[in-house]
């Protein structure tokens, strides 16, 4: 099955060599949709576990300090896909998902512990616990949708814990080339695992994605870029905490990097040709070798050459996003260095918090690095279709589209990156226009401080018990004052832990410190996580700004979120 793997890969890659660059047009079609989004999701997610896992069993046998949050980041993914399994067939299927998954990953724990006791008999208890798991992994989702035959799914468990297993015996042996090529088919492999269950899953509820614009030709597109974008961005931070550590495999981590521009180059390549292909690996491989000099002068302890390696990442952005806005009209270069910006910063503060020995937040920054890339990937993924329409099922107008952020967000400072438009992260909110508005028009002007609780609706002050605060650069507002001034109701279930919020239309659901949400019962993902002060739920501007069509501007510290009905 491992080369139906590389296989299907290989096709998603080749869905782009079928582009001409000829007009360019209007899309009729889209990346976005039910279907598209749900099979973006599980990819993701279960794309994270098997490098966390590779990771976490990596940490564990060297006895290193950070092993514990690696072992928590693996955890938290499995949260982020009991809460997939959950919303789609029910809280008790998810709580059931969680434990059966979970033992799976206590029997890598044990096998690693075994490693290292040099104990053959726990070794082979391990192994034969784990391929009871499969079998009850397999019935779990066999007995869930009757498009899954649980034999196949066996097959494919059983890959997956081979791979993991291969991975850590080639990395125990000191055969690091192994080692990080099986860490790559274990990676690539998990999303052949999410592409069968997100098919069996529409399948099983065709209601929920009838009228869905995305055609399988889209969808390949978005899914192949994601795959290596997301990539790229664990395997940096992987090979940077190699580098600082002078670990023997640093080699090898930066080899897979290095495979890993290969790829997304040939992507490009495939797209707007062989010498925008190179001319791409040039400019991306140079950021590259930026973050390998942040490493070596932080180990110098040189803050000259430091920001020397920033300076250079800072023209960089410039320098990549003008390349892909030239190449493509309906990328705009200003949202394209906003959203490299977010890529570079979140890359350094996993390093510096690593280096810090704060472990909680390098691994929290690396797992929002991850999830950032799969949205760089949407957007241009989307931006490729509405280039080049005819190509994914659509028909071409002979005019240029830019894609809409569902909201205008324009900063007027660098505290809050508003980044480019994260397509997945809407859910299908629609929010009236004014084109659809009646002749009386109204518009409603919300305005928080951060660090204040008093804020203003048109022009009146009122009174919060909680603050608006930043938080890993982001601004993030209370929830319930949003809530209260849009006429939707918000409820806490205690039990869940979740925060409910119903429009009238629709229905989101919120889980503090958890990047993941519902919309009318169907997970989404966010690249900022909800998080919870003073008892209160608060959420990111920019994810309101996109989520209910507000316009949203930033001023010294004061949010403003306006919206004309």
């Amino acid at each position: 099955m491992f080369k139906s793997v590389l296989s299907k890969i290989s096709i998603l890659l080749m869905a782009v060599v079928l582009i001409i660059p000829t007009t360019v047009g209007a899309a009729a079609t889209t990346t976005k949709g039910a279907g598209a989004d749900l099979r973006s999701a599980l990819g993701q997610i279960l794309g994270e576990h098997a490098l966390l896992a590779i990771i976490a069993m990596q940490k564990g046998i060297d006895g290193k300090a950070d092993f514990d949050q690696a072992a928590a980041a693996l955890n938290a993914n499995t949260d982020d896909l009991s809460a997939a399994v959950a919303s789609v067939y029910g809280a008790s299927a998810g709580e059931a998902f969680k434990k059966i998954w979970s033992s799976h990953i206590g029997y890598f724990v044990d096998y690693v512990k075994a490693t290292a006791a040099n104990d053959s008999a726990a070794k082979q208890k391990a192994k034969d616990e784990l391929a009871e798991y499969k079998v009850t992994q397999a019935k779990f989702f066999a007995d869930a949708n009757p498009n899954l035959q649980q034999a196949a799914l066996e097959a494919g468990l059983t890959e997956h814990i081979n791979m993991l297993l291969t991975a850590f015996d080639a990395y125990v042996a000191k055969d690091y080339t192994k080692a990080y090529d099986t860490a790559d088919q274990a990676y690539k492999h998990m999303f052949m695992f999410g592409d069968i269950l997100s098919a069996a899953i529409e399948k099983q509820f065709p209601n929920k994605f009838t009228g869905d614009m995305s055609t399988m030709q889209a969808s390949d597109l978005r899914s192949a870029l994601g795959i290596i974008l997301g990539e790229h961005a664990t395997l940096a931070v992987w090979a940077m905490q190699k580098g600082i550590d002078g670990a023997p495999d640093f080699n090898q981590a930066a080899g897979l990097l290095n495979k890993n521009t290969d790829e997304l180059s040939a992507a490009v390549a495939s797209v707007y040709g062989q010498a925008a292909g190179d001319a791409f690996k040039t400019i991306w491989s140079s950021h590259i070798g930026y973050f390998v000099d942040y490493v070596k002068a932080t180990a110098a302890k040189d803050d000259a050459a430091k920001q020397k390696a920033k300076d250079e990442l800072a023209e960089y952005k410039v320098t990549q996003a003008k390349f892909f806005a030239d190449a493509n009209p309906n990328l705009p270069q200003s949202a394209l260095e906003a959203g490299l910006a977010e890529h570079i910063n979140m890359l350094l503060m996993a390093f510096d918090d690593y280096v810090a020995k704060d472990y909680a937040k390098a691994y929290s920054q690396e797992r929002m690095a991850y999830a950032h890339m799969f949205m760089f990937g949407d957007i241009l993924s989307e931006a490729i279709v509405m280039q080049y329409p005819e190509k994914f099922g659509g028909t071409s107008s002979g005019g240029s589209t830019t894609p809409s952020t569902g909201g205008t967000t324009t900063p007027s400072t660098g505290t809050d990156h508003s980044g480019m438009n994260h397509g997945g992260t809407t859910g299908g909110m629609n929010g009236t226009t004014s084109a659809d508005a009646s002749p009386e028009l109204q518009t409603k002007v919300i305005q928080f401080t951060v660090g204040s609780k008093m804020y203003m609706v048109n022009g009146e002050s009122m009174g919060m018990t909680t603050k608006p605060v930043m938080y890993n650069g982001r601004t993030y507002i209370p929830l319930r004052y949003l809530a209260a001034n849009i006429g939707a109701k918000i409820s806490f279930d205690n039990k869940m832990k979740s925060t409910t919020l119903n429009t009238g239309s629709d229905v989101l659901e919120f889980w503090n410190n958890s990047r993941r949400y519902k919309i009318n019962n169907m997970l989404m993902m966010t690249d900022s996580m909800t998080i919870s002060r003073d008892g209160r739920t608060l959420v990111p501007v920019r994810f309101v700004a996109e989520t209910f069509d507000w316009n949203v501007t930033y001023n010294n510290g004061m949010i403003t979120l306006s919206k004309t009905y």
